[in-house]
């Protein structure tokens, strides 16, 4: 005798498979290709592995913002040929190329393209906290002013070393990124970027940022900018710090100074910048 699929299904189950029902139903009227699989959320060390091989493969084109082609904002999941393309699709775009366009064909496997569809997806799905629209040299102003950014970092060889260079930071964060960083600078902390902190043997603590460390040795740039070497062996205790040195300007800048500060870093590619 032949049963019907949901002849002995439970109550729950019936229940569930209607809310997987009405959940695809709605995918399929937004008009979502993308197969059910990919509807989850990606795994974090995918998006993280795609970033990294996005800015090295995709960058130097589509620009780290994903918006370097005209018609195409990779990072608002608009693609001029590949509207509603599913993950499987775009994989087979980022290795294949597409014909007669600017758009080649990578030497990358399907995993690692796999990964830079993660990314892709998961920050199409972020959004900016302000939509104002920036001005760059006002940000500069803000930069080296009110925002006192110099204090701490570089751009092409004026200001301090204590924190990252960012003579090129536009060239390799995207706005976004650079916007999280100045309000909220403990969440997201790029390991070449963590501080360090050792303590010696007669109690001084020394915390600075680090430049180098192996087995044996630790290499800081302390407060004063000065270099400091120490041999682990004559250390009481060295740890990386946890979050960042860096303050918050989340209550410290306007909507519209938050915009134009993020506008001037984007604008440092390494090149004269306003």
């Amino acid at each position: 005798m032949r049963h019907r699929p949901d002849e002995h299904l439970t109550e729950g189950g019936i229940r569930m498979r209607s809310r997987l029902l009405c959940i695809l139903g709605s995918l399929l009227v937004l008009g979502t290709t993308r197969s059910v699989s990919a509807q989850h959320e990606y795994p974090a060390t995918d998006v993280e592995n795609g970033g990294r091989l996005f800015l090295a493969t995709c960058a130097t084109c589509h620009g780290p913002d994903g918006d370097g082609v005209a018609g195409v904002d990779l990072g608002r999941g608009q693609f001029r040929r590949a509207a509603g393309a599913s993950d499987e699709e775009l994989v087979r775009i980022i290795r294949t190329g597409i014909p007669n366009t600017g758009m080649p064909a990578n030497n990358i496997n399907e995993i690692n393209a796999g990964n830079i569809v993660a990314y892709l997806r998961s920050i199409a799905a972020e959004k900016r906290t302000t939509t104002v629209a920036g001005d760059a040299v006002r940000g500069k102003a803000i930069f080296e002013g009110k925002g006192s950014c110099a204090s701490c970092h570089r751009v092409r060889g004026n200001g301090s070393r204590l924190g990252p260079d960012l003579t090129e930071v536009g060239g390799q964060r995207r706005a976004v990124e650079l916007e999280k960083s100045i309000i909220d600078p403990g969440a997201t902390v790029l390991p070449s970027h963590r501080s360090f902190r050792v303590v010696t043997r007669d109690g001084a603590a020394i915390t600075g940022r680090l430049l180098n460390h192996d087995a044996f040795t630790v290499q800081l740039l302390d407060s004063q900018e000065q270099l400091r070497s120490f041999q682990k062996s004559a250390l009481r205790e060295y740890a990386f710090v946890d979050g960042s040195p860096m303050p918050s300007y989340r209550d410290k800048l306007s909507a519209e100074e938050l915009a134009d500060l993020v506008s001037y870093l984007v604008s440092l590619k390494g090149q004269v910048n306003p």
